[in-house]
C-alpha cells in the first residue's frame, strides 16, 4: 500500500532542455558565456538566449540550431542531440513571421545634414582644384625651364673649358720629338715635303714610330686617325682626326704638333727655293706637281682600315679637332 501511494505522489520528471544541458556543461568546466562567445564567435546575447531556451530572440530556427551546435562543440556535448532538442523547442513556438526594421531615408539619425553634405562637397572640389593647379604649374614650369635652359647653356662660359687648355711642351717646338703610337691595328704613311716616304705599313697595337727631327715638313695619310696617339716630347696632343673618314696631307712636324697643344692654328711651312711656288698657286696644285712614287697594292688590313674610316659605326663619338 505504501509503495502504491509513493508511486502516485511522485512528481513526473521534466524533460531536460538543450539550454540547461549546455549551461551545466559550461559551468562544470568553469567557463563563462564570454568564453563560449570567443570560441564560437556567436554573439553573447544569442548564447544567453540559448541557455534560457528563449529561441524567439534568435533571427530564425536555422540560426537557433546552428548556434546551439556550435555551443555544443565548444563544451564537448553531443551536438546531434542538442540540435534535435532545439528543433523540438522551436517547433513548439510555431512559425514566426520575420520582423523587418524599415529603413527610412529621412531618418535624421541616419542621413547626414544638408550643411555637412555641402561642406564635404566643397572640400572635395577644393582638393581637386588644388591638385590640378599643382600638376599644371609643374608641367608649365618644367617646359619653360627647359626652353630657357638651352640658350643659357650655350652662352654661359665654361670654366672647366677655359682652364683645361693643353699646356705647351717645354721643349723647343723646332727640335721636339714627335712620336706616333698605335692603340689598334692601323695603316698609315708618313712622308716629307719632297714626298719621300718615311714610314709605310700597318702598325700593331702599342707600336711606336718616332718622326725624324730632321724631316722637312713631315705629313701623314691614315685611315683611322682615332686609333693613333700623337705626343710631343711626351705631352699628348689632340687626335689628328675623329676616325669618321681618312685624312691626308696632315702635318705632324714638331711646330704643327706644338700648335695643336697650344690650341693655336697650325703654322704654315716656310717655302724654300726648291719648293717655292708662284703667288696665287694653291696648295693642291703644289702637291699635285710633286713626283709621285708608285704605290704598292693595299693589303687586306689597309683596305679594312680605309673601309672602316669611310663607313664609321653609328655609335662612334667624334672628338673635335682644334
Amino acid at each position: 500500500m505504501d509503495e502504491v501511494e509513493t508511486g502516485q505522489n511522485a512528481t513526473p520528471a521534466v524533460p531536460e532542455r538543450a539550454g540547461d544541458i549546455l549551461r551545466n556543461s559550461r559551468e562544470s568546466q568553469g567557463l563563462s558565456v564570454a568564453d563560449i562567445a570567443a570560441r564560437t564567435r556567436v554573439p553573447l546575447r544569442h548564447l544567453e538566449a540559448i541557455e534560457a531556451s528563449d529561441y524567439s530572440a534568435l533571427p530564425s530556427s536555422t540560426y537557433a540550431v546552428g548556434f546551439s551546435r556550435a555551443y555544443a562543440r565548444a563544451v564537448g556535448v553531443d551536438e546531434v542531440r542538442i540540435a534535435q532538442l532545439v528543433r523540438e523547442d522551436v517547433a513548439k513556438l510555431g512559425r514566426r513571421t520575420p520582423e523587418y526594421e524599415p529603413y527610412e531615408m529621412t531618418d535624421p539619425s541616419r542621413v547626414p545634414s544638408r550643411g555637412i553634405a555641402i561642406v564635404a562637397l566643397g572640400i572635395a572640389i577644393a582638393v581637386l582644384v588644388l591638385v590640378g593647379l599643382w600638376y599644371g604649374t609643374d608641367m608649365f614650369r618644367g617646359s619653360s625651364e627647359s626652353s630657357t635652359a638651352t640658350p643659357v647653356a650655350q652662352t654661359a662660359p665654361n670654366p672647366a673649358a677655359q682652364t683645361a687648355q693643353p699646356v705647351p711642351a717645354p721643349a723647343t717646338p723646332a727640335n721636339g720629338q714627335v712620336t706616333l703610337t698605335a692603340s689598334d691595328e692601323v695603316w698609315m704613311r708618313v712622308y716629307d715635303a719632297d714626298n719621300k716616304t718615311l714610314y709605310l705599313g700597318t702598325m700593331k697595337p702599342g707600336e711606336k714610330f718616332d718622326v725624324p727631327k730632321d724631316a722637312k715638313d713631315p705629313m701623314i695619310n691614315i685611315g683611322r686617325a682615332d686609333k693613333l696617339a700623337v705626343t710631343l716630347n711626351g705631352a699628348a696632343a689632340p687626335a689628328l682626326g675623329t676616325g669618321e673618314r681618312a685624312i691626308k696631307d696632315v702635318r705632324i712636324g714638331a711646330p704643327a704638333i706644338a700648335a695643336r697643344l697650344a690650341g693655336a692654328p697650325e703654322p704654315q711651312p716656310t717655302p724654300t727655293a726648291a719648293s717655292a711656288t708662284p703667288s696665287g698657286t694653291s696648295e693642291r696644285s703644289r702637291t699635285s706637281s710633286r713626283p709621285r712614287t708608285p704605290r704598292r697594292p693595299l693589303t687586306e688590313t689597309q683596305r679594312a682600315n680605309l673601309d672602316a674610316a669611310a663607313n664609321p659605326p653609328p655609335a662612334a663619338t667624334a672628338t673635335p679637332t682644334p
